[in-house]
This record gives structure tokens, sequence and C-alpha cells, in this order.
């Protein structure tokens, strides 16, 4: 299901999960990406990088200070469901990756 979901946001082709992340970090980054753009009110605004951690490596997302609300959702549903997807992801490739919203 996973790599069903990875391949029609353009990040994979084939339906074998395994194969639609092999590029790790990279592809989950861009996944994250997409998604909080089509969340937020200013797409343009939206900065995904990536950073080590002593932890593994962090998707550090920025954006717009009004729509900070719409990417963690309420009670943090929807960042704690985009988090969930990128550690399943990151499982498979046998490493640590977490989301962090950064509100600045």
């Amino acid at each position: 299901m996973l790599g069903a979901l990875l391949s029609w946001f353009g990040l994979g082709g084939s339906a074998c999960c395994c194969a639609d992340i092999k590029s790790g970090k990279d592809d989950l980054a861009g996944f994250v990406e997409y998604v909080v753009k089509q969340l937020v009110d200013n797409p343009n605004d939206v900065d995904v990088k990536v950073v080590e951690d002593k932890d593994g490596e962090v998707i550090q997302v920025r954006c717009c200070k009004e729509d900070i609300g719409k990417v963690v959702g309420k009670k943090g549903k929807i960042i704690m469901a985009i988090r969930s997807l990128v550690s399943g992801a990151a499982g498979r490739l046998h490493r640590r990756i977490s989301v962090d919203v950064l509100d600045e």
C-alpha cells in the first residue's frame, strides 16, 4: 500500500514498496514537501530540508505561521499521519528518519 501511495505521488514506478523508495531520504523529503504544499495556503513559502541528527535524519518543514495549523491538524492528526508514513518507509531502508515542523 505504501508503494502505491508513493507511486501515486510520482515517487516510484513499480507496485513493490521496496522498489519505490530505493533512493531513500530524498524521495521521502520530496513526498513530505508535496503533501505539505497541498495542505497549505502558501505553497511557495514551504521549505523542506533534511539534516543529520544524533538519532538519524530529520526532515525539517518550514512554512508560514498561518499554515502551521494546517500541517499539524486537529490534535496533531495530520503530522502524525505524515510521520507514520515516513517512519514506515524509512524502516524498510533500515534508517531512522523523523519529521519536524519548525515554528519560526
